[in-house]
């Protein structure tokens, strides 16, 4: 390759479902039997502070038995090789990160880390354990997770649609681009560039010039990146099925 192409992969809960971690609404609209309203969103952690960290906490732990899965592995494996790759992810955990990729732009926050809840810049890594009632950031205020809860901004949007604006290939996996505001990349990718999705149900999720490929992320996506690697340039593998 002489210039090696930039891939740039937009991830979201359906790769981590393969190694163990829940997706994040069950089919009854609730998560570990709470509302949702409850543990992800700014009134609920004002309501019940307590509640909502130990829901992280149990989370927190979740994540960190968890393995890279194949997917997590391949895509780590491409920037091996030499490609260029860049993820952006909705997911708050880890896994891309230990399967060896480097760069990682986590849209929705890190749950291995904590966060003041008065100053979002006063952010804490979390190595081992958990957040307890009466842990402070350096200004006094209580730690809350590093995650972005319903009703807040996103403030990595706008790097994640720059991302998007320099790919040279879009691969979608694990997400329906169904959550705003990150449907909304693909508005941001040049209309030559080629994009595909990969997902059980793509031919029924694929928006218009997005190419379906039917198979979960740990099918599809180490066949994606084997072909790739074959070739040494960036290419549409042919439709599954």
């Amino acid at each position: 390759m002489s210039k090696a192409p930039h891939l740039v992969v937009f991830s979201g809960s359906g790769i981590s479902a393969e190694s163990g971690i829940e997706t994040f609404r069950a089919s009854d609209g609730l998560w570990e039997n709470h509302a949702v309203e409850d543990v992800a969103t700014p009134d609920g952690f004002q309501r019940d502070p307590g509640r909502v960290l130990e829901f992280y906490n149990r989370r927190r732990e979740q994540v960190r038995r968890a393995r890279p899965n194949a997917a997590h592995k391949a895509l780590a494996g491409l920037e091996q090789a030499g490609f260029r790759v860049s993820i952006i992810t909705q997911n708050i955990d880890d896994l891309h990160e230990r399967a060896g990729s480097r760069s990682v732009l986590h849209l929705h926050g890190e749950i291995l880390h904590a966060r003041s809840s008065v100053d979002a810049r006063m952010r804490y890594p979390l190595s081992k354990g958990g957040i307890a009632l009466g842990d402070v950031c350096d200004k006094g205020s209580q730690l809350r997770p590093d995650v972005v809860w319903f009703g807040e901004a996103v403030p990595l949007f706008d790097d994640a649609c720059a991302l998007v604006e320099e790919a040279d290939f879009l691969l979608v996996v694990g997400t329906s681009l169904a959550v705003v505001p990150a449907a909304l990349l693909l508005d941001h990718l040049n209309v030559a560039v080629p994009c595909a999705l990969i997902d059980p149900n793509a031919r029924a999720l694929s928006p218009p010039g997005v190419r379906p490929i039917s198979a979960t992320a740990g099918e599809g996506v180490p066949v994606l990146a084997r072909q790739w690697q074959r070739e040494g340039e960036l290419a549409l593998a042919s439709e599954a099925g």
